[in-house]
């Protein structure tokens, strides 16, 4: 088991206020999907470097594809993209960002929230696709109470074992211990109200979880349905242009490479077999778009 952390150039001179406007994306992209309302919020974006990105380019690859991304000073800049669903009673997030807790260019859902006029103690669940930083540590507020007092929280077993194993930091690489300690922090806030998932079940009714397993052993993505059907990919495929063109590259925050790329293969063949529209967690927002084939790779085309 490999991972690639050569993140220690954090990005702590650029925040919120500095950041710019075409940088802070709409908080209400809004679409209907079958019986689902889904609401697309930013969490505003994160700091990564481009070689994590870029891991198995040449530096002519390199040097064409950087100027199509989101990158400065050897950063590129991920936007995080959270969908609210909503059907009958129910009002359900898929992940809910970092909150306050890991970079300053991210944490913004809350504030997205009370725009879109969405109260936290109206969410009745919250799904968690794996538990890195950017998905599940706004799990608690600055004061240590849960944002989502009101709901439910559902989570893969096998990414529940795999953060919760009692030896994990002398399984792991040092460069995943922080990532471990914050992961059981939330994991152990939820525990009393957490539901395990496995690949095939409904979290309700039209809004199955599918095993994509790579970015982390437990990862997982959902499949709702309606329409011509829709695939919340989550991190399965991180960048809408390398992912998409270059899908046997590794990413460097897979804890699994191969596999990774197996799965990122097998979700994209399958939506530009099936023409599924596909919502990415760190593509340009809102993250909505089509996979198709390109020789042996993909072209994103967006859906708006």
């Amino acid at each position: 088991m490999t991972i690639n952390r050569s993140d220690e150039r954090q990005p702590g001179a650029h925040d919120r206020a500095t950041a710019p406007a075409s940088s802070l994306p709409s908080p209400l992209f809004r679409f209907q999907q079958g019986d689902f309302d889904v609401t697309v919020l930013s969490d505003g974006f994160i700091w990564i470097p481009d070689d994590i990105l870029l891991s198995d380019g040449s530096a002519e690859q390199r040097a064409s594809i950087l100027p199509r991304l989101d990158a400065r000073d050897g950063m590129v800049r991920p936007k995080t993209n959270i969908p609210l669903i909503r059907k009958g009673e129910d009002v359900v997030l898929i992940d809910i960002g970092a909150g306050h807790l890991y970079q300053p260019s991210d944490g913004m859902l809350a504030d997205n929230l009370k725009r879109a006029e969405i109260d936290p103690s109206t969410v009745t669940k919250v799904v968690f696709s794996h538990a890195h930083p950017d998905h599940i540590w706004a799990t608690l507020d600055e004061h240590g109470s849960l944002r989502y007092p009101n709901a439910e929280y559902y989570i893969g077993a096998a990414e529940w074992e795999f953060w919760m194993d009692p030896d994990y930091l002398t399984k792991m690489p040092p460069a995943l211990h922080e990532f471990a300690r914050g992961a059981r922090r939330d994991l152990e806030a939820v525990k009393q109200c957490l539901v395990m998932l496995k690949a095939g079940d409904d979290v309700v009714t039209g809004l199955r979880a599918l095993d994509t397993p790579g970015h982390t052993p437990g990862h997982l993505s959902f499949e709702l349905a309606g329409g011509d059907g829709l695939l919340i990919a989550v991190d399965v495929a991180n960048n809408e242009v390398v992912s998409f063109e270059h899908p046997d590259w590794r990413f460097g925050y897979d804890t699994i490479p191969e596999l990774g790329v197996r799965t990122r293969r097998r979700l994209l063949d399958r939506a530009a077999n099936e023409r599924t529209k596909l919502l990415g967690y760190h593509w340009g927002y809102p993250g909505l778009g089509f996979a198709e084939r390109h020789g042996e790779a993909f072209h994103f085309s967006p859906a708006i």
